[in-house]
């Protein structure tokens, strides 16, 4: 009989597009994300959590930045009898799930519904640099108030949220703009609703920010060769036709009341761009009597992310230090977080159109940014390690542990092979473990135990012509009943000294 063979073992790999998080990533996540909850309550919004999984129908268009209307989203059709389940899809961010939510259980919720939501969302993408399928997003949203003094809000609590974490005041800039004034402009240009052309202008229009007034220019127009050297086809539009678009791009001035002035300029004889010029006038005011000055939110027509999407203001936080890319080059870090005035997401579900507006935070990205300004070290203190002597009295180590717990520090018993001792050293090391506990049966005999600052040590150790740290000693012999007071000021003396 032929012997069987052995299934393969997995391969112990990351999924293509996906990452693990470990201790001190998931903890300052969950530190900043409890700060921005903090800010969000302090406005009244409300906590949502919503189920990771919708039906398709209710997700409706995929990536609504996207046209791909049958792709990017993980679905799957649930098994019943005859082989017609709904097919259900991992969501792909946080607002198509409250559309759903707030037209199922509108009759319940207060109008306007205010709500804020954390978590992760996945896209069936393909995967890149620093660009994951799953990734966590922090939402905040108004549903049911047309007034653009709830978009003004939303301006004044992101800024609210970046200082709270830790990006200063001069580090960040809220930008903000209006598709209403951009539909004042395809107007002037004589591209009403309904023209085919429209849609191809806005997508040349997205691509501002990466080839500039030149390249906008040319895409209108005649098409342009990109880096590659491969020339891309225009939309076709005439000189004048294009000018109009070019003239709202850059409408942009050193004051606001001269940023206005070119916008209507720009929009002409426009209703629907008047409107929303009155609209940015407005938010400007309102985010002025606030104390929002122009160093921290400002009218910027260059905004044009997601203009075929949204349908009101539209905004962007954008961090403005410095920092050295990949390739030793100076740039800005960018855009942290973006959102605007979405009026008919709603409508789907209800048939009636229903005002809201928001604003999504990229975690990682502002995670990535705290740590540049040092305001996350990337490494997170471990616990306090009791060490084993002697096996055969584990319980006096565990009712250490106890203690130390019951005084709000944390700390564990060393449950690996007490045998070698290094080796315990060696794991309260690679634990970032700031304090060691010791009691041997000589300190057990003499009712004593040792402490000793792994921090301090550490020092000594990296530089033992350092005086200044000789001079002060890292291991201590205490009465067993001090532990819990020794272990506090060790703590209080490292943390003065990480200041």
């Amino acid at each position: 009989m032929a012997k069987q063979k052995k299934a393969p073992r997995p391969k112990a790999v990351t999924p293509k597009g996906f990452r693990d998080y470990f201790g001190t990533e998931v903890t300052e996540r969950a530190e900043m994300l409890h700060q921005i909850a903090g800010v969000y309550h302090r406005y009244g919004f409300e906590a949502l959590e919503s189920s990771a999984v919708e039906t398709v129908e209710a997700l409706g268009k995929f990536l609504p930045d996207v046209d791909r209307p049958n792709e990017g989203v993980f679905a799957w059709q649930e098994a019943d009898e005859d082989g017609k389940g709904d097919w259900m899809a991992l969501r792909y961010d946080l607002t198509a799930p409250l559309a759903r939510v707030y037209a199922q259980h509108r009759n319940d919720l207060p109008l306007p519904y205010r709500r804020y939501a954390m978590g992760p969302v996945w896209r069936n993408e393909k995967p890149g640099p620093g660009r994951f399928r799953q990734f966590y997003q922090c939402d905040a949203d108004t549903v049911g108030a047309a007034s653009v003094a709830a978009d003004a809000e939303i301006c004044a609590m992101l800024s609210d949220t970046l200082e709270t974490v830790g990006i200063p005041r001069g580090d960040y800039l809220v930008r903000v703009n209006n598709r209403k004034v951009l539909n004042g402009v395809l107007e002037a240009m004589g591209l009403p609703e309904g023209d085919g052309a429209r849609d191809n202008v806005l997508r040349t229009i997205d691509k501002f920010d990466k080839v500039g007034e030149a390249g906008v220019r040319a895409l209108l127009t005649k098409g342009r060769l990109d880096a590659s050297g491969a020339f891309i086809d225009g939309v076709g539009l005439s000189e004048d036709q294009a000018e109009p678009v070019l003239a709202f791009l850059t409408s942009k001035a050193d004051d606001v009341a001269k940023t206005f002035a070119n916008l209507r300029a720009a929009v002409g004889g426009s209703a629907v761009g008047a409107e929303g010029i009155a609209e940015l006038e407005q938010i400007g005011d309102l985010l002025a009597a606030g104390g929002y000055g122009t160093d921290r939110i400002e009218i910027d027509p260059s905004v044009v992310r997601g203009l075929g999407y949204y349908t009101g203001p539209v905004f962007e936080a954008e961090l403005t230090f410095e920092i050295f890319d990949e390739k030793g080059r100076k740039r800005q870090f960018g855009s942290v977080s973006g959102g605007g005035r979405y009026d008919d997401l709603v409508k789907r579900f209800t048939g009636q159109a229903v005002p809201a507006t928001g604003v999504s935070i990229g975690v990682d990205r502002l995670l990535a940014a705290l740590r540049e300004k040092g305001r996350m070290s990337g490494q997170v203190s471990g616990p306090v390690v009791v060490t084993v002597m002697d096996k055969q009295r584990m319980a006096d180590y565990q009712a250490m542990v106890a203690e130390l717990r019951n005084a709000g520090i944390r700390a564990e018993v060393y449950l690996g092979n007490p045998k070698n001792f290094g080796n315990q050293l060696k794991y309260a090391d690679k634990r970032h473990s700031p304090i060691a506990v010791i009691e041997g049966g000589d300190e057990k005999g003499r009712g004593v135990i040792q402490i000793k600052d792994l921090i301090l040590g550490s020092k000594i150790a990296e530089s033992a012509t350092l005086e200044e740290w000789k001079e002060r000693p890292s291991q201590f012999e205490v009465a067993r009943g001090d532990l819990v007071a020794k272990v506090r000021e060790i703590l209080a003396s490292q943390s003065e000294g990480s200041v």
